[in-house]
């Protein structure tokens, strides 16, 4: 993974992780380590990159997130889509979900070490950015034309992650939107889907991705 790579290379205290990457709606692909393309790049890779940077964080982590989140479900036998017949939107939210679960999974185990570091979970809402502009998906497309009149600007989607990365807000808080269906407004801390709030589901997806990624988490962190 180029994450070790990327993460070896930073010596320094680190005051905000945030994490952003993400794709939504491709055709089925793998990436270059063979996870799905959802899966691996919105969630595995947040996981492992924090992982490897968290004894160097000071701050917060945060991790962006999306309404999406409330559909999705976690095959823990088949998260990387295998055996199941490949459904994008499908595979959009359970990496969603999973972004969720991670973020109150990751907060208890800081708890638990006395570290002062807390972990948060943005949703920017309906935003008119190129993530569903993506000129190889039809439905991506189809999706973006049909819904850009309703989408709050890209500034006004960022809103709820500078929120959740800088308000007064306690661990494992997740940020949306005000609006109707969290798709646009004003950043508040909301509600997570039930089955987001389940700890067990969380303990488990963080086992999995632990053997995936190779990456656990880390001990002797410091204590705030």
């Amino acid at each position: 993974m180029l994450h070790r790579e990327f993460a070896g290379s930073l010596t320094s205290p680190i005051d905000l992780l945030i994490n952003n990457a993400g794709v939504m709606m491709p055709p089925q692909g793998r990436t270059a380590d063979g996870f799905e393309l959802q899966f691996g790049i919105n969630h595995l890779g947040h996981f492992a990159l924090t992982n490897l940077l968290l004894p160097q964080v000071r701050g917060r982590v945060v991790t962006v997130a999306a309404g999406g989140h409330r559909t999705g479900k976690l095959d823990l036998d088949d998260p990387n889509w295998e055996r199941r017949p490949y459904k994008a939107f499908a595979g959009y939210a359970q990496s969603k979900f999973a972004n969720m679960l991670f973020t109150a999974e990751l907060q208890r185990r800081l708890t638990a070490a006395g570290s002062g570091v807390i972990a948060t979970v943005s949703n920017p809402g309906l935003a008119s950015t190129n993530l569903n502009n993506q000129p190889n998906s039809m439905v991506s497309r189809a999706m973006f034309a049909l819904l850009r009149p309703l989408a709050q600007t890209d500034d006004d989607g960022a809103r709820t992650t500078h929120y959740a990365a800088t308000g007064r807000v306690p661990g494992n808080s997740y940020i949306s939107p005000s609006g109707f269906l969290e798709a646009r407004g004003l950043p508040e801390i909301s509600k997570r889907s039930p089955d987001a709030q389940d700890p067990e589901l969380a303990r488990r997806l963080w086992t999995l991705s632990e053997k995936l990624t190779r990456t656990t988490f880390p001990r002797n962190l410091p204590t705030s």
